[in-house]
Order: structure tokens, then C-alpha cells, then sequence
């Protein structure tokens, strides 16, 4: 099939579509932007700056991709927003630029994004997560795979969120949360393990009872940090990949864990 605009939309000269694209009435693609193909834009929808969208995503009406920065800091440059495949973006969902072009705003593939979550400038998500309605990012803000976080949760500047967290609704996220975690408050704390989250990937219950032994040590035990994180060093599961990717999540944290 061959790609549909609607009559009524705007889309310049120098933007990139590729095969069965559809945009809607009174949508808005810029002059940078490239659009994988059978994309679907809908109506009033906007996707501008130096956007490049993988194939078969779906920008619902009012949700705008792209546009400038709201850091203070920002001077013009037309930083790149790179998005995978299959995404979906609902209604005024916006997504935003890096601050300077030498930086980039990076989301993965198959990630569902509800109405009015907010993506902020130069944050990087990964893949097959689900952001419930007004889920906000602070710029600077990375995401694994697999993540979910909760309608009406912020996660501050710098923050990171391991792969597989699911995080709790109405939530502030000041610090770190751990790969594989089930987190909730205001502010976040760690309240256990995403026993659930794990199984329908399919991970093992070996997977699944080492992840609640990390969970124990780290924060059922009384330890201080340092002594947590000696015991999973010489635990019986040292050489597990679970502990690894913790060890490994704890010391590139700016923030501290929550």
C-alpha cells in the first residue's frame, strides 16, 4: 500500500516517510523527521525536530514527539530523538530532544506509553515497557527493559530503573531502583521482588529465588551498604548473572539506591 496524507495535514518537503505511512487530519511532521514504514500518525498529532521513528509505531491525536527541550540550557541545536519499532504513544504524550546535538533522547521497541506520560530530554528507555497516564521522566533518567511504571509516578533527574521493576502509582522516585524490584511510596522505597513481572518473562524460579535472596541482603538484613554488598560479593550465588547485574547496576548509581 502506498502512504496516505490527509489533506488537511502538514508535513515539510524535506521529511522522510517510508511505505504505508498514514497521517492524519491537521497532523504535523517536520523538515527532520524520519518515519519508518506503516507507521500510523493520527490526527493533531505532532512529530518534529530530529525525530527518526522505527517501523510500525502508532503517535496517537494531541501526543507530540520531538519538541524542543524544556531545559534552561538549550541553545538551538537540534539534538537526535531515536525511536524503535512498535511503539505506541497515546493521547498528549510528548517526548523530548537532548539538550545539546551531541546527545540524543533513545527509546527502544515495543513500549507503550499512556496519555500524558512525559519522556524528558535525553533520556534513554528500553524495550517492551508500559508507562501508565502521566508517568513522567526527569531529563537524564535511564530505563531497562521490561519496566512498568505506575499512573502519576516521577522519576527524577539521573535517576536509573533496572530491567523488570515494576514501580507502584502516584510514586516519587528520587533514587535508584533496582533490576527486577517491586517499588512503591512517596517517596519509592524497595518493597520486594517483581516475582510476578519475572515469570511472565520467563525467567527461572532459580532466577526468581535469587533475585528475593539480593532483595534480603540488601535491605531485611540491617547491613549498611558496604557489608550488602560484601555478602552478595561472597555469597553461595556470587557467579550468578542476577547478582552481577545488581553489583554492576549499584556502581554506575549516582543516586543512591532508594
Amino acid at each position: 500500500m502506498s502512504t496516505r496524507i490527509h489533506p488537511t495535514a502538514h508535513v515539510e518537503p524535506t521529511a522522510q516517510l517510508g511505505v504505508d505511512v498514514e497521517v492524519g487530519p491537521f497532523a504535523y511532521i517536520g523538515g527532520l523527521v524520519t518515519i519508518g514504514d506503516r507507521c500510523r500518525i493520527h490526527h493533531h498529532a505532532t512529530v518534529e525536530g530530529n525525530s527518526h521513528l522505527g517501523e510500525d509505531c502508532e503517535v496517537f491525536p494531541y501526543a507530540y514527539l520531538g519538541g524542543r527541550t524544556q531545559d534552561k540550557k538549550w541553545t538551538g541545536e537540534e539534538a537526535p530523538v531515536h525511536i524503535g519499532k512498535a511503539n505506541i504513544f497515546r493521547e498528549f504524550c510528548t517526548v523530548h530532544p537532548a539538550t545539546f546535538a551531541d546527545r540524543s533522547t533513545r527509546i527502544g521497541d515495543r513500549n507503550l506509553f499512556c496519555a500524558y506520560s512525559h519522556i524528558g530530554h535525553e533520556c534513554t528507555v528500553g524495550s517492551d515497557c508500559v508507562f501508565s497516564n502521566n508517568a513522567t521522566l526527569g531529563g537524564h533518567v535511564v530505563v531497562g527493559d521490561a519496566v512498568v511504571i505506575g499512573g502519576l509516578t516521577a522519576v527524577h533527574q539521573f535517576c536509573r530503573i533496572g530491567s523488570g521493576a515494576m514501580i507502584g502509582g502516584c510514586c516519587k522516585v528520587l533514587q535508584d531502583i533496582l533490576p527486577n524490584a517491586l517499588a512503591e511510596g512517596y517517596p519509592v522505597t524497595h518493597r520486594s521482588v517483581n516475582t510476578v513481572g519475572m515469570q511472565r518473562r520467563g525467567l527461572s524460579e532459580d532466577s526468581i529465588r535469587i533475585a528475593k535472596q539480593i532483595h534480603k541482603v540488601l535491605f531485611r538484613k540491617g547491613l549498611n551498604r558496604s557489608q550488602a554488598l560484601e555478602v552478595l560479593r561472597q555469597g553461595e550465588d556470587a557467579e550468578s548473572p542476577e547478582v552481577g547485574e545488581v553489583l554492576a547496576f549499584i556502581a554506575l548509581s549516582q543516586r543512591g539506591l532508594a
